[in-house]
C-alpha cells in the first residue's frame, strides 16, 4: 500500500495483537500517546481502543485488540481478534498490517500466536518486548536471526522504559507501505488436513450468499480444527449441512482420531522450536529472579492469603476514608446548587423537576465517582505491578469450589464499591458460563450505596454495647455481618446457577504470572480516567433517567389544595412576633411538612399503600415500602425519602441526629412504634440481598445482551431479600428483641 500525498500521510490500519501480560497496552500507549479513542465493538460489549501513531510524516491507525493466546476463539473477546484480522468485523476497516507484541523471556509460547497471524498473509512486525527482563535472566535473543527465520522484522524494545519505540514506529510504517508479507514457510501440516481445509473453504464460499460474506482459508482451518469452537457455534445454524455432524466426518477423514488441535499444536511447536534454537540462547540452569523470591511468600496458601487479606482491608479502608470527604463535598456542592437554582425560580413543576429531579439525579450519580476512581486506582496499580494475577491465583482455590474461577475475583472485588464497574469487569472472563455466573452474583456484594442504609439503622437501633471483653463493638459487628451476608449467600447461589442454568464443566484456570515491575503511571491514569468516564456515561444516564421517573411519581398529582393550605400557614407567620431566626426555622418546618403532605398524596404513596399487604410480614408499613420503591435509582435515596415522609425534609443523610430521633419515635396507627430492632434488621437484610438498583439491571442487560438475565437477577434477589427479611423479623421478634 503506497502512502497518500499530504503533510501527514495516512498509510493504513495496523492491528496490535499479543498474549496477555506481554506489555501490549503499555506499548500501545507509548506508540499513540493521548491520540486514543475508546468505545465498544458493534453488537458486543468488548472494548475497542484505537489511536493514531505518527512517524516520519506518516500516520497509521492502531487498533489495540484484546489479549489472546491463540486464534482458536473461545470467547467474544477472542472472536473479535479473529474478525478484525480477517476484515469481517462490522464497522471496522480492513487491517493492512499486524504488530505482534511478544515477551522476550517466553518466546516459545508467544510465537504460537505469531505463527497463526503470519498465515493470514498480511505484513507483520514483531515487537520483542521485555528485553530488560531477558537480560536479567541471561537470555540472549538474536533479533536479526529471528527476523530471518520468521520472515518478518523483529524490533527489540522495552515498552515501559520507552526504549526502541522510534525504531518500531518506522518498521511498522514500512511494513504497511510494503503491503505484503515475506514468503517464508511456516508450520508444516499433514496433506490430508490441508486438503480438507481447502475443500471446506470451497464449499463454504459456494454458499457465500447464505453466509453473507466470503470465507478465508484461515477461517476454514479454524472451523475444522477447533471442534465446538466459537467460530463453529456462530455459523453452524446458517449452514447446518456443512457444519456440525458433517464437519465431524471431515475430521474423521483426516485421521489422527479426529484430534486435529493436537496436530496443529505439534506442527506449530516444531516450527517454533526450530526458530528459537536458532535465535535464542538460555543459561543451562534457570536463574532465580526477584519475582520468584517474592512469589515464595505472595503465592503461599497461608502467608499469601494473609497478606492478601491485609492488603484488601487496607484498600477498602482507604476507599471509604479517602472518598468520604470528597463525597461530602460533592453532596454539599449539588445541595448548594439546588438551593441556588431553586432560590431563583418560582415554585411549580419546572422548579421541582430541575431541583429535585435533574440536579438531585446528577448528584446521585457524581457522588459515587470518588469511590469508583479510588477503587480503580488501586486495582490498576496492583494490576500494572503484577500483583493482581497472584491475587486471582490465590482466590481460585476458594472460587473454584462454588463453580467460579480466579478470574471472577476482580469483578467481585470491584462490586464492593459499585456493582456496575464490577459487572463490566467480567468482560475479561473467557468462559461464558463463568462470566454470566459472576454477573449474577456480583450485585450480592454490599456496594457503597447500601452503607447509608446500614449506618442509619445501626446508629438508631443497635445498642452501642461492647462484647468479647470490650474488644468488639456490637454496632461494628452488625455492619461487618451485613457485608458478610452478601458474600455468604453468593457462594451457594453461584454453585446452584452453575449446576442448573449455566450447567457445564468449568475449564481449568490457566494464568500467567507476569514479572513484578513498577506501575506505569500513564497507564494507570488512563485506566482510572476511562473507568470514571464509562461510569458517568453508561450508569449516569440510566440513574438520571430513573431518578426523574421516581421524582415524577413522588411529585404528582401535586394537589393544589395542599399547596394553598401551607401557603396560608406561611402567610400567617408574617404577622407573628418572632426573631428572623425563629421565622426561618418555622418556614422550613412548614416547607418540610408540605413536602411530606405532597409525597403522602403522590402516586408513589399509592404504590406504597398497594404493596403494604405484601411488606407487612417484614414488619413494614406502607411508608417503608414507599421508601424502598423510591430507592430504585440508587439505594441511598431511601434515607432522603424517609426524611420527606416523616416531615423533616429530604436534605437529611445517614448522619442526621434528627432522622434517628424521628425513626425511634414514629408510630403506627395503633400507637405502637414503627421501628425497632427487628424492623431495622429486616430492612438491612432486605437491602443487603435485594437488587432494587435500576442501573445495575440495565448494565446486566447490556453485558448479557438479553432481558432474561436482568429479569432473573431481579426475581431471585428480590425473593432472597423478601424471605431473608421476613425470617429475620419474625426470628428476632420471637427472641424478644422487639420489646
Amino acid at each position: 500500500m503506497e502512502p497518500e500525498s499530504g503533510t501527514s500521510r495516512s498509510v493504513g490500519v495496523v492491528a496490535v495483537v499479543g498474549n496477555p501480560n506481554v506489555g501490549k497496552t503499555t506499548l500501545f500507549n507509548a506508540l499513540t500517546g493521548l491520540n486514543q479513542v475508546t468505545g465498544n465493538y458493534p453488537g458486543v460489549t468488548v472494548e475497542r481502543k484505537s489511536g493514531q501513531m505518527k512517524a516520519g510524516g506518516c500516520t497509521a491507525q492502531l487498533i489495540d485488540l484484546p489479549g489472546t493466546y491463540s486464534l482458536a476463539a473461545r470467547s467474544p473477546d477472542e472472536m473479535i481478534v479473529v474478525d478484525v484480522l480477517l476484515g469481517q468485523q462490522s464497522g471496522e476497516k480492513p487491517v493492512d498490517a499486524v504488530l505482534a507484541v511478544v515477551d522476550a523471556t517466553n518466546l516459545e509460547r508467544n510465537l504460537y500466536l505469531v505463527s497463526q497471524v503470519k498465515e493470514l498473509g498480511k505484513p507483520i512486525v514483531i515487537a520483542l518486548n521485555m528485553t530488560d527482563l531477558a537480560e536479567k535472566r541471561q537470555i540472549v535473543v538474536d533479533a536479526e536471526t529471528l527476523a530471518r527465520e520468521i520472515g518478518a522484522p523483529v524490533v527489540p524494545i522495552c515498552a515501559h522504559k520507552r526504549i526502541g519505540i522510534d525504531s518500531l514506529k518506522q518498521a511498522v510504517i514500512e511494513a504497511v507501505c510494503r503491503g505484503r508479507s515475506d514468503s517464508i514457510d511456516g508450520p508444516e501440516y499433514p496433506k490430508a488436513l490441508l486438503d480438507e481445509v481447502a475443500a471446506l473453504e470451497k464449499e463454504l464460499n459456494a454458499r457465500r450468499d447464505t453466509l453473507g460474506r466470503p470465507v478465508q482459508n484461515m477461517e476454514a482451518f479454524r472451523l475444522l480444527v477447533d471442534r465446538g469452537g466459537y467460530a463453529e457455534q456462530r455459523l453452524k445454524h446458517r449452514v447446518p449441512d456443512l457444519l456440525g455432524a458433517p464437519l465431524d466426518e471431515r475430521r474423521t477423514r483426516v485421521g489422527f482420531n479426529g484430534s486435529l488441535a493436537a496436530v496443529e499444536a505439534r506442527s506449530r511447536y516444531a516450527w517454533i522450536r526450530r526458530i528459537v534454537s536458532a535465535g535464542v540462547r538460555k543459561p543451562s540452569t534457570r536463574i532465580t529472579t526477584t519475582s520468584d523470591k517474592i512469589d515464595t511468600y505472595l503465592t503461599h496458601k497461608v502467608y499469601g492469603t494473609l497478606l492478601f487479606a491485609l492488603l484488601m482491608a487496607t484498600v477498602f479502608q482507604a476507599i471509604f476514608a479517602w472518598a468520604s470527604p470528597i463525597m461530602d463535598l460533592v453532596d454539599a456542592t449539588f445541595g448548594g446548587l439546588g438551593d441556588w437554582v431553586g432560590g431563583h425560580m418560582s415554585d411549580g413543576v419546572l422548579k421541582s423537576l430541575i431541583v429535585d429531579g435533574i440536579i438531585a439525579g446528577v448528584g446521585s450519580v457524581v457522588i459515587f465517582v470518588p469511590q469508583i476512581l479510588i477503587l480503580t486506582l488501586f486495582v490498576a496499580i496492583l494490576e500494572d505491578c503484577g500483583y493482581m494475577a497472584r491475587a486471582a491465583f490465590l482466590m481460585d482455590r476458594l472460587l473454584s469450589k462454588c463453580g467460579l474461577s480466579g478470574q471472577s475475583f476482580i469483578p467481585l472485588l470491584s462490586s464492593f464499591a459499585c456493582a456496575i464497574p464490577g459487572i463490566m469487569a467480567t468482560r475479561t472472563i473467557a468462559n461464558r458460563r463463568d462470566r454470566f455466573a459472576t454477573i449474577l452474583v456480583a450485585p450480592l456484594m454490599s456496594c457503597s450505596a447500601r452503607l447509608p442504609v446500614y449506618t442509619v439503622m445501626i446508629a438508631a437501633f443497635i445498642p452501642a454495647h461492647k462484647i468479647a471483653g470490650g474488644l468488639i463493638g456490637l454496632q461494628g459487628l452488625t455492619l461487618f455481618l451485613m457485608y458478610c451476608l452478601g458474600i455468604t449467600i453468593a457462594i451457594p447461589v453461584a454453585w446452584i446457577v452453575k449446576k442448573t442454568l449455566l450447567k457445564g464443566d468449568t475449564p481449568p484456570f490457566l494464568l500467567e504470572l507476569p514479572s513484578y515491575k513498577l506501575p506505569q503511571w500513564g497507564t494507570v491514569g488512563r485506566k482510572v480516567y476511562t473507568q470514571g468516564r464509562e461510569f458517568l456515561w453508561r450508569a449516569g444516564t440510566i440513574i438520571l433517567s430513573i431518578s426523574i421517573i421516581v421524582w415524577a411519581l413522588s411529585y404528582f398529582p401535586h394537589s393544589q389544595s395542599i399547596t394553598q393550605e401551607f401557603d396560608q400557614k406561611r402567610a400567617a407567620l408574617e404577622h407573628a412576633v418572632m426573631s428572623d431566626t425563629e421565622r426561618e426555622e418555622a418556614v422550613k418546618a412548614i416547607d418540610n411538612e408540605e413536602s411530606g403532605a405532597h409525597i403522602h398524596n403522590s402516586y408513589l404513596a399509592a404504590m406504597g399503600h398497594a404493596i403494604e399487604p405484601a411488606v407487612a410480614p417484614l414488619g413494614w408499613d406502607w411508608r417503608i415500602g414507599m421508601a424502598a420503591i423510591s430507592s430504585f435509582p440508587a439505594r441511598e435515596v431511601v434515607i432522603a425519602t424517609m426524611g420527606t415522609i416523616f416531615y423533616i425534609g429530604g436534605e437529611v443523610d445517614e448522619n442526621s441526629d434528627n432522622l434517628r430521633t424521628v425513626l425511634q419515635t414514629v408510630e403506627r396507627p395503633d400507637g405502637t412504634k414503627l421501628f425497632n430492632i427487628p424492623v431495622a434488621l429486616s430492612i438491612m437484610v432486605f437491602f443487603a440481598l435485594c437488587c432494587q438498583c435500576g442501573a445495575t439491571l440495565a448494565i446486566i442487560r447490556r453485558e448479557t445482551r438479553s432481558l432474561r438475565w436482568p429479569l432473573f437477577t431481579f426475581a431471585y434477589m428480590t425473593t432472597l431479600a423478601y424471605v431473608g427479611a421476613m425470617v429475620t423479623y419474625h426470628a428476632t421478634t420471637w427472641m424478644g428483641w422487639g420489646a
